[in-house]
């Protein structure tokens, strides 16, 4: 299926593609379908684009690139929604967001998807993690014409 975006034009995706958000995520809470698009310029960053809205997409990492011992407790209620059987299902990603001048990623609110079910959520860690945790400072250009 064809799927048309304002970032990526026309993008070729399959069903089995499309990942599903019973309660959407965090500011989009009525956008159930998403689909996770590579970076093609920055292996670190994934895109996770809305299927409803052309003009949605999310820039991802993986907080394990950068913070090594970086844990989601999930409680029962989670795991159940996630149908997770065991670890190795889920996958964890952070959503990257401009700060002044730097790159941060939310630790606090990670995204949590079953890879098996194609099923995921965004949930708040009940540990403190950093809601800003720094990724790296923009160039000099960029801060310039942002």
């Amino acid at each position: 299926m064809k799927l048309e975006t304002t970032r990526f034009g026309t993008v070729e995706i399959q069903s089995n593609d499309i990942l599903f958000f019973r309660y959407g995520l965090f500011g989009f809470e009525t956008q159930q379908q998403w689909v996770l698009l590579s970076d093609l310029n920055n292996s670190a960053v994934a895109w996770l684009q809305s299927m409803t809205n052309p003009e949605v997409a999310l820039p991802v990492v993986s907080p394990r690139r950068f913070v090594n011992q970086y844990q989601v407790q999930l409680d029962e209620r989670q795991i159940a929604l996630l149908s997770l059987a065991k670890e190795e299902q889920a996958a964890v990603l952070a959503v990257v967001s401009r700060n002044a001048q730097t790159l941060t990623c939310n630790l606090r609110a990670p995204i949590v998807v079953n890879l098996d079910r194609r099923v995921g959520c965004q949930v708040v860690t009940a540990d403190e993690q950093p809601l800003q945790y720094p990724l790296a400072e923009l160039p000099q250009s960029v801060r310039k014409i942002a």
